[in-house]
């Protein structure tokens, strides 16, 4: 091959239709770096990457870039591993050559047209204060020690690049968040004024003398920035105007959300009311803005930065990816990809660990939106699968990492990056062919946030469609049922749903020590009321504009059966519309349905007892307490005490995570034992309906188990079903939460605020009584009568030598029923018999029955569902590992649970199709008979104190203990609760591999605890009954007598079965 090197370009002499024109610049005048330094640019080069991306400029731009040179790339990876072989042997004539192949690959790909722009602004920033904020801070949080930092001109990129000074911030001060207005003659900045708060500035490129401040929220207890232009000219700041401190570090880092400046009359409306930060707002195409909302509202603060977006005017905000993850913890500096409306790229980080650093991926939602769903490809990593990682420092030991990514089209990025722990941070063209190609790097430098100065095309401009003289909005619900929030909750069972607000934590104060509830939640809750579903599953009312709402769907009774651990938010005379509940965005159920709601005028809120006010406990539910409780729970020994007494401290050997100023009622901390509650922050996935449904708490069980003749009135079930349905909080202001002194102006300041920008008249420090119940209190009614005496039946009890006897006439004692593809069920032979039943009845089982030995587990559960997922056991207070997600449920030998009766039964269907038996699940009766296995105790293995660590898994010391992982919690912040056993341990906090316990005289293993059973069993208003308790239940609620209800669709955290086979 003749080559010729001329004038820096290298021509292979071969016929027209093969040539490739590629720019290789040698740049001979330049110093040749150090050997290590060009060893390690070396190895960046990918020849397969090389390839890819020229022959992708080949195709793209035919006439600029030629064709590819396909034998040039062919030995590209041969000629720089014997460079690197020779650097490695230290040949002193390797280092100018090897230099000058990397310099003959930059310029090939710096060759790309989407780099034609004469000049790229970027920041130039000392390397020794990189000014990046935590990944839960804002600007105003930055470290400013040392600080240097100066906006500046790069020109020359394709060969010298050259670095020059365009506005230089003073020592100390920051300067950041480069936006370039549409015709780039303009510059928008974040600096710092003279009282050293951050202002939003604007520079004019032509004549860059002095910048120009914004005007926008000018107090001095105001920080401004992060400000992007509009396609009308009008500008998006973030602000920490809201007076709202991050929880999670106590109100330390200010909260700042998205506020929009007019430029005809300099009017400025708050747009976003979220309980934590906003970052990075920019225009989408389609004249949308999107940003990175964090929230946290009982979901996991570490994970759940979400990507939103929403129009200019603050209508529409809704989420674009992210909701129900784990993955990714945060998606910062997300920018569109141009070209293409539906992708867009960002920086994947963590929580804790580097600050806004990380991974560089590209997506696209209409892949899908949770996890790795959207994910295109990250960058580098081509043909590679992204995984979807729980983990708290996500990226702290990813490399390359990345920063402030500016998509130019196509696969190409212009980025800052740090490829190697010990590189620079410089100036890249990344691909998503995998190369990585230097742009330039200054030692004692980092070189941040690049834009090519070159017109940028507006985006639509979305015309406003707010009503500011309204106060109010209007939300439409399509269908509640449509989605996966309600799946499988027949149609007719939601009737109203609630409504909730609150207030968010003020500056300086937050619930990761000053505790709103024993463990959650967040925030102070406020309670807004209810609102009509109709038959149809529509619902349409109206709602105060500028407030942060959270919707629970109710059934009958008032109890929820799904919680929203969001929230959405209407703008003033915005008309706001969701197909249903949970359901995806990428699906739509058609706007055009009929629907019985829209039929009328919207529904008004129907206040709850009075107006909105926050939740606490002392007024709304004390009250209830006094009513019905405290004449027998009033401190004597043996009792839990809900008397009305002063409070008191929660005790933990770790006094960071618990505010000992912060005091709970006897009576609160007395009463949550009985509830099992989402925590502060539950499982980021979407849970199961009814998973904290108020009848699966032990307290509504007792209660409605008609507990000493007691029987509450509508209102008070009201009060604690709501109370629990809103998690159990115990204060209802911040006020008395912190008390007067810390809270100093800081209330008055945001309701300040929210009076100026967004016309609200806010008073959540009010407080209005304790609560009054109308109805009069309902009488004792008649306490359930003792168990009557069992009755005589001949030949019974009997014991276990005799019980195997009566087992072992009938021939062969145990059967398999096959399930398919090696899996099967173990059945042991019960004969036919008579005994006295735990309710006192003579029962009389006529005729033998095959049971399964053990409960049916997950993986002979997934032979006829193999997407049934038994999930986790929730954990408790706040998550930063996979260990404190909570405890595994579906292991492939636990048993299954959160399996509906309907389910179970289907499943026994199943079983029958494939075995020609006749499968179904017990009666009560058959199933008391086959558990007692002839004994007339109250457990199989005797009394009810009895040791039960070899025969059940029940509340015991381990269910009892909180752990401690990572940085002791949850045992440092949560005191031990859960009423158990204590002098017992079983060895299991949740349920165990089935037949881990000593079986009952006929071989059935864990007919107490484990998890609950399904009988064919109901109760007159439908409900199926479930049998023997679960591993959350002490031995008195475990016993043969012991029973719970439940609708035959809900599927219940610790209810599964077993199933019976009747005689051939």
């Amino acid at each position: 091959m003749d080559t010729t090197l001329k004038k820096g370009t290298l021509v292979k002499r071969i016929p027209p239709l093969l040539v490739m024109l590629t720019a290789f610049a040698c740049h001979a005048a330049e110093p040749v770096i150090q050997p290590a330094e060009v060893r390690r640019r070396l190895a960046r080069i990918q020849p397969e990457a090389v390839r890819l991306a020229l022959e992708d400029m080949a195709a793209r731009w035919p006439q600029r870039c030629g064709q590819t040179d396909r034998a040039w790339c062919a030995t590209l990876g041969t000629r720089r591993d014997a460079f690197m072989e020779r650097l490695d042997k230290q040949d002193p004539a390797a280092v100018a050559e090897a230099d000058a192949l990397v310099r003959q690959v930059r310029s090939a790909l710096l060759a790309n047209p989407l780099l034609d722009a004469d000049r790229f602004l970027l920041i130039r920033r000392g390397a020794n204060n990189l000014a990046l904020p935590q990944n839960w801070q804002q600007q105003r949080d930055v470290n400013r020690r040392g600080l240097t930092n100066e906006i500046a001109f790069l020109t020359g990129l394709r060969d010298t690049p050259t670095v020059t000074s365009l506005h230089r911030a003073e020592p100390g001060t920051y300067i950041g968040d480069l936006q370039l207005h549409w015709d780039a003659h303009r510059l928008m900045f974040t600096g710092e004024n003279e009282k050293r708060l951050h202002r939003v500035y604007e520079l004019d490129l032509a004549a860059p003398a002095q910048p120009k401040m914004f005007p926008f929220i000018p107090d001095d207890d105001v920080d401004n920035y992060a400000g992007c232009w509009l396609a009308d000219d009008s500008v998006i700041f973030l602000s920490n105007a809201t007076f709202i401190g991050v929880p999670c570090v106590v109100g330390s880092s200010y909260v700042a959300a998205l506020y929009r400046w007019m430029p005809a009359d300099g009017s400025i409306r708050r747009l976003t009311f979220d309980q934590d930060h906003n970052w990075y707002p920019t225009q989408m195409p389609d004249g949308r803005i999107m940003y990175l909302r964090w929230e946290y509202s009982g979901i996991v603060h570490y994970v759940s930065r979400l990507l939103f977006t929403l129009n200019p005017d603050g209508t529409g905000q809704r989420e674009l990816y992210g909701s129900n993850c784990y993955w990714p913890n945060a998606l910062f500096y997300a920018r569109p990809v141009p070209g293409d409306p539906r992708r867009f790229t960002a920086i994947v980080s963590g929580h804790h660990g580097v600050p806004r650093m990380g991974e560089l991926v590209m997506f696209d939602p209409a892949m899908g939106r949770r996890e790795t769903q959207g994910v295109i490809q990250r960058i580098p990593g081509r043909g590679q699968p992204v995984e979807n990682r729980v983990k708290d420092e996500l990226v702290d030991d990813s490399w390359p990492k990345f920063l402030h990514p500016w998509p130019l089209g196509g696969g190409y990025i212009l980025t800052a990056c740090k490829p190697e722990p010990d590189a620079l941070w410089g100036l890249y063209l990344v691909d998503t062919f995998d190369n990585i190609t230097l742009i330039h790097e200054e030692p004692g430098q980092a070189l941040f946030e690049p834009i090519p100065v070159q017109p940028i095309p507006r985006p639509v401009v979305l015309q406003d469609h707010v009503n500011l003289a309204e106060k109010h909005g209007r939300v439409k619900v399509v269908d509640i049922y449509e989605g996966p929030g309600l799946a499988g909750v027949p149609r007719g069972t939601v009737k109203s749903l609630r409504l909730m607000t609150y207030s968010y934590a003020y500056r300086g104060m937050g619930s990761e020590t000053d505790r709103v509830g024993f463990d959650g939640p967040w925030d102070v809750v406020r309670i807004m009321g209810t609102v009509p579903v109709e038959s149809d599953g529509s619902a349409y009312f109206e709602v105060p504009a500028n407030t942060p709402i959270s919707l629970q769907p109710l059934d009958e009774q008032g109890r929820a059966l799904q919680l929203m651990r969001s929230w959405l938010t209407v703008m003033p005379g915005e008309l706001q519309s969701c197909s249903g509940c949970h359901e995806p965005q990428n699906s739509s159920i058609g706007s055009t349905r009929r629907m019985q709601a829209m039929e009328r005028p919207p529904s008004q809120i129907q206040p709850w007892y009075g107006p909105e006010r926050g939740v606490a406990f002392n007024r709304e539910v004390q009250p209830v307490l006094d009513r019905y409780c405290v004449r027998c729970h009033d401190g004597r020994a043996g009792r839990p005490d809900f008397t009305l007494r002063p409070g008191v401290s929660i005790k933990t050997k770790e006094v960071y995570y618990i505010n000992a100023n912060n005091l709970f009622p006897p009576a609160y901390l007395a009463l949550c034992a009985y509830i099992r509650s989402q925590t502060q922050e539950g499982d980021n996935h979407l849970q199961t309906p009814c998973n904290f449904h108020v009848s699966t708490t032990e307290l509504f069980q007792i209660l409605e188990a008609n507990h000493h003749g007691v029987r509450l009135d509508a209102e008070s079930w009201d009060r604690l079903t709501t109370w629990i349905d809103m998690n159990r909080p115990n204060h209802g202001t911040w006020s008395e939460n912190v008390g007067a002194k810390r809270m100093g102006r800081v209330a008055e300041r945001r309701a300040e605020m929210q009076r100026r920008y967004a016309n609200l008249d806010e008073a959540h420090e009010v407080t209005y009584g304790v609560a009054k119940l109308a109805a009069p209190a309902l009488p004792p009614g008649d306490p359930p009568p003792p168990p009557p005496p069992a009755p005589a039946v001949p030949g019974w009890p009997f014991d276990a030598a005799a019980a195997r006897a009566k087992q072992q006439a009938l021939g062969a004692v145990t059967r398999t029923l096959d399930l398919g593809d090696g899996v099967s069920l173990t059945l042991t032979r019960i004969p036919a018999g008579a005994y006295a039943a735990a309710d006192g009845r003579h029962v009389t089982i006529k005729q033998p029955f095959w049971i399964s030995v053990d409960e049916v587990t997950n993986e002979q559960y997934a032979r006829f569902d193999p997407h049934h997922d038994s999930f986790l056991e929730r954990g408790e207070y706040m998550q930063f590992t996979q260990e404190e997600r909570g405890y595994p449920l579906n292991t492939p030998t636990q048993p299954v649970c959160r399996v509906s009766f309907d389910a179970a039964s289907a499943f026994c269907r199943f079983a029958a199709q494939r075995s020609g038996l006749r499968v179904r699940l017990p009666s009560g009766d058959e199933w008391e008979w086959a558990a007692r296995a002839g004994a007339a105790t109250p457990m199989s293995y005797g009394a009810v104190d009895a040791d039960f660590s070899a025969h059940a898994n029940l509340a015991d010391a381990v269910f009892h203990k909180m752990e401690r992982l990572r940085g002791n919690m949850p045992g440092a912040a949560i005191p031990a609760w859960r009423p158990a056993i204590t002098n017992v341990s079983d060895g299991f906090r949740v349920s165990s591999p089935v037949g881990r316990f000593a079986p009952n005289a006929w071989g059935l293993h864990d007919v107490h605890g484990n998890v609950w059973e399904w009988t064919t069993d109901r109760l007159p208003d439908g409900r199926a009954i479930a049998r023997g308790g679960s591993w959350w239940k002490r031995p008195r609620y475990a016993t043969f007598a012991a029973r719970v209800p439940y609708a035959p669709w809900q599927r219940v955290y610790d209810v599964g079965f077993r199933v019976l086979v009747e005689s051939e």
